[in-house]
């Protein structure tokens, strides 16, 4: 049997995810295989190095840090982003909040982040790097349209994995998953409207027809994924994770009370049901 865990992104939101795998981490639980988009890769790294409450400590420190994340950072050329890719991807895991690589390099399992092809539209699956001290595929994967420039990946051209893939939990069964927990960023009723940015989108990107026209789509396949994965969920075969409520939370949150309280949701889904994925993942 071979277990998986797929982490939605939706960059502050996915301080959700770390509550849950906090929790996880308190009875060791890791899984075979993770896969993730987004923020929700980049943070669950820090399941991965079980850096419990890592990612807590770094919100709850430089949320509100304008190193961190700022319209200033994407002004500054050098950047071009809306996160400051130096702070977040390189000073905060190697001097400041240090990164626990070597638990991340031994780590036997695989560890995966996806990525949106510019030129074909579709998603790409990248191996997160054990080596790799500028989490590049990380920054990749978190790529939001328009916040972001494009990053090439082997000659690729990519963004946001969460364009193409938002809850790739397909891509688990297809690594030969057989047992996938799912940790959502949005409560179960939500449902993604279309985007309202289409024709800035279309315009800059306009190179690359096809990544137009997934993010066309995006919403329509958003929650008909949705609506999959939850009927795979009353079949047995995932158990899905999902906050209670995110109304009024940003994916640029900067308020610490909301995000704490986020996280402690997270963590108190998590601790109920330990013995449930415990039992789930045959640990």
């Amino acid at each position: 049997m071979k277990t998986g865990i797929v982490l939605e992104g939706g960059a502050i939101r996915t301080i959700y995810s770390s509550g849950v795998c906090d929790a996880l981490l308190t009875i060791g639980l890791l899984p075979d295989y993770v896969v993730g988009v987004s923020a929700g890769i980049a943070y669950g790294v820090s399941y991965v190095s079980r850096q419990s409450g890592r990612n807590l400590d770094i919100m709850l420190n430089y949320v509100k840090d304008k190193r961190y994340m700022g319209m200033g950072n994407l002004l500054k050329g050098s950047n071009r982003a809306y996160f400051g890719l130096d702070f977040v991807f390189g000073e905060i895991p190697n001097k400041l909040i240090p990164f626990d690589y070597q638990t991340f390099y031994d780590f036997p399992g695989q560890v995966e982040a996806a990525v949106t092809n510019l030129d074909t539209g579709g998603a790409a699956y990248y191996p997160v790097d054990r080596s790799d001290r500028k989490f590049v595929v990380l920054q990749a994967s978190c790529a939001m349209p328009l916040l972001f420039p494009i990053f090439h990946i082997d000659g690729v051209p990519c963004l946001d994995g969460g364009a193409s893939a938002a809850i790739p939990y397909d891509r688990a069964f297809e690594m030969g998953c057989d047992r996938v927990v799912v940790v959502l960023t949005r409560e179960r009723s939500y449902r993604r409207k279309k985007e309202s940015l289409q024709p800035l989108i279309d315009r800059v990107y306009r190179k690359y027809p096809n990544f137009c026209e997934t993010m066309r789509r995006r919403a329509e396949v958003y929650n008909s994924s949705r609506e999959k994965l939850f009927q795979l969920e009353r079949e047995g075969k995932v158990l899905v994770f999902a906050p209670e409520n995110t109304k009024g939370f940003h994916r640029t949150e900067k308020d610490v009370a909301k995000i704490r309280a986020l996280w402690q949701d997270g963590y108190r889904h998590g601790l109920e049901r330990l013995e449930e994925v415990k039992a789930f993942w045959g640990a």
